[in-house]
């Protein structure tokens, strides 16, 4: 398997599961990497107090790299091209890969960060477009878990072997996604693990029957193409069976804290905090937002796709 280059968006994941206490290797398991690699990456850039940033990592690589060649320098034509489409919220990463498949402009996505950290310094507001991510909280692993004790579930290792795979479109992973913890209102995520395809329903009430209602009528507008859904184990996936009566679809169930096992709707769910961000209420938010904000990452190209975006691909392959 050839060498890939950590990415500025598994620094911030190795910093934030150092802070959770976890080992290398799990860390590395989280990541799919080898610990070999995890441990090097950290060596190499590590604050003269000891510790791991993820921005002061990307920093010394970003040093390194200039140091080890030329820079290169752009017209303010092609800085121009960047910037709308930052505009668009895309990141950095989805900004140099586009523009490499369509043949416009090579240029690296550390480069596009170096200069939105430059525009910031002399006032400008590029950054603003890019996703702040939330403060994650850590898991109690010690305590006893009473959620999802629920008869007849079946796990993900029943799954089919196409599941994993990702050969085939129609197989789904869910979840749900609140504001303020304690709020009412949140919101449940549909997302297809070969393409990335979203859908986004508001829930006026975080409750199984909310939820089992509004995600049949998410099935509803696939047509069919909707063969399996994974969820992890929160209780307002307990009217699954109503939901499997409803559409024919067969749900699976994730192993507790296992976040991995449903890396799609995890790594998506990142993607839609810069929209709806954790600690404000989703009281605001009508099922109109959520499928504009659906629209807009169903219309993001995707590094794993090529740099095509998922409505493409999904309209390609179902």
């Amino acid at each position: 398997m050839p060498y890939r280059q950590i990415t500025s968006g598994e620094r911030y994941a190795i910093a934030a599961l150092k802070r959770q206490g976890l080992s290398l290797r799990a860390i590395a398991r989280s990541l799919r990497r080898s610990p070999s690699t995890i441990s090097r990456e950290i060596r190499r850039n590590r604050r003269p107090d000891g510790g791991y940033r993820a921005f002061t990592a990307c920093e010394h690589t970003s040093a390194r790299r200039k140091r080890s060649r030329r820079n290169s320098h752009f017209s303010p034509a092609e800085w121009q091209l960047v910037e709308q489409l930052l505009s668009l919220d895309w990141s950095p990463e989805q900004v140099a890969g586009w523009l490499a498949r369509c043949g416009l402009l090579s240029i690296s996505y550390e480069t596009i960060y170096l200069h939105i950290w430059r525009d910031k310094r002399s006032g400008g507001l590029l950054w603003r477009h890019l996703r702040q991510a939330g403060k994650q909280r850590r898991k109690r692993y010690g305590a006893y878990d009473s959620r999802g004790r629920l008869a007849g579930k079946r796990h993900i290792s029943q799954r089919p072997a196409e599941v994993e795979r990702r050969g085939v479109v129609g197989h789904w992973e869910i979840d749900t996604m609140k504001g303020d913890s304690q709020a009412r209102h949140s919101v449940i995520t549909l997302v297809e693990r070969k393409t990335g395809y979203l859908q986004i329903g508001k829930l006026e009430r975080h409750t199984a029957e909310t939820a089992a209602r509004r995600c049949i009528e998410l099935i509803a507008r696939q047509r069919g193409q909707v063969a399996t859904i994974t969820a992890d184990n929160g209780t307002e996936f307990h009217n699954y069976g109503e939901i499997e009566a409803a559409t024919g679809t067969l749900f699976y169930f994730a192993t507790p804290h296992h976040s991995w096992e449903r890396g799609t709707c995890e790594n998506t769910n990142g993607l839609i905090r810069q929209y709806l961000p954790k600690r404000q209420s989703m009281a605001h938010v009508s099922q109109g937002d959520c499928d504009a904000i659906a629209r807009k990452l169903n219309s993001r190209p995707r590094k794993r796709l090529g740099y095509r975006t998922p409505k493409e691909c999904y309209a390609q392959d179902r």
